[in-house]
């Protein structure tokens, strides 16, 4: 059944819910979290994490480096993505500026873990920070896709669904 919505209607609705969502609690809370997991990340990758590295044998010392270097670059997109959400919340940037501006944040990069046996080599605490970041990445891609409009979008699609699933079930196998 085609809907008799006028698409100048879904424009504003979504706009609204967009302006809304920005200016909320649960975006405040969304951007401390995704703030949080860098500080974290940079913490652990700084202390504990470099002296773990140094007692891993050379294929796990490779993964943890692969590893640890598309955490970063997972977490700098998501904060890029809650920076700019935020300047607009705050009224630093427009709607369509932070639009424009999106085009150099890259939340659906391919981010590829290693396979399940490497992946079980990595410290915990590298496996726990990749998991949460892999969640956020996930929350903040299906967010994007609402404040886009495309809320039709099936959930399977998302590239970040099948790295969820690998760790989930290396984290199962333990």
């Amino acid at each position: 059944m085609a809907s008799t919505t006028d698409p100048q209607q879904r424009d504003d609705a979504t706009t609204s819910f967009a302006m809304s969502f920005i200016a909320s609690d649960a975006f405040r809370s969304l951007f401390k979290e995704g703030m949080l997991l860098v500080e974290d990340a940079a913490s652990y990758l700084d202390g504990k994490g470099r002296t773990e590295s140094k007692l891993l044998g050379r294929g796990a010392a490779l993964s943890y480096a692969g590893e640890s270097m598309r955490l970063t670059t997972r977490l700098m997109q998501i904060a890029s993505w809650l920076l700019l959400q935020r300047a607009v919340a705050e009224g630093e940037l427009s709607s369509a500026q932070a639009t424009r501006e999106k085009h150099k944040v890259n939340l659906r990069a391919e981010m590829q873990a290693n396979p399940l046996d490497a992946f079980e080599e990595l410290p915990l605490g590298l496996r726990d920070l990749i998991a949460r970041s892999l969640r956020l990445q996930a929350r903040i891609l299906h967010l994007d896709q609402l404040l886009a409009g495309k809320q039709d979008a099936p959930p399977d699609s998302s590239p970040v669904a099948a790295q969820v699933e690998l760790l989930r079930s290396a984290f199962l196998r333990q």
